[in-house]
């Protein structure tokens, strides 16, 4: 269960699931399982660029309470929201129309471009977090240390292994 308004992850059963999202108040919504894994996602550095944000992972969901598409990246303090306009959004919206299916609050946008890595995936906002949890627990020094970029790898092949691919594309090996 997600709660919009405080962008607060709460219980993770399905008793609960059924219970508060069917309520139709809007303060909770049901958080999905599935990933999709987008192989033919079009973005190019120059789009990536005009983002600006400052890490090469962010993960971006619209949000229903602000009206608006949330850009957040994983920092060793936690997840931190770029203030800056996403004025490149609607373009990147219009080459990558399976955008259009995301549930609001609950599913992200989640991008991967770190070293050589170009990987794009829709996915459960608790992914995100969990991503953010992950570099938060283990970042150590100033580049992070080998353990959290070993397991932020870790974390993106396992991600990707349990995706469906986006219908209509091929996975690369």
């Amino acid at each position: 269960m997600f709660e919009p308004k405080t962008r607060q992850l709460h219980c993770a059963c399905d008793a609960c699931a059924i219970l508060f999202s069917s309520q139709g108040d809007g303060r909770y919504a049901r958080v999905p399982r599935r990933s999709t894994f987008m192989p033919g996602f079009r973005l190019t550095d120059l789009q990536w660029n005009s983002l600006m944000l400052p890490i090469q992972l962010a993960f971006f969901f619209n949000s229903s309470t602000d009206n608006k598409v949330a850009a957040l990246y994983p920092s060793p303090a936690g997840a931190t929201e770029s203030l800056l306009s996403l004025e490149a959004w609607d373009d990147i919206v219009r080459e990558n129309p399976g955008l259009q299916t995301m549930q609001p609050d609950v599913e992200a946008l989640l991008v991967n471009r770190v070293r050589e890595n170009r990987e794009y995936f829709i996915a459960p906002i608790d992914k995100c977090y969990e991503l953010v949890g992950l570099i938060r627990s283990k970042w150590t020094g100033l580049s992070g240390g080998t353990e959290v970029w070993r397991d932020i790898d870790a974390f993106f092949a396992l991600l990707k292994d349990r995706s469906y691919v986006a219908a209509g594309e091929v996975a690369n090996a």
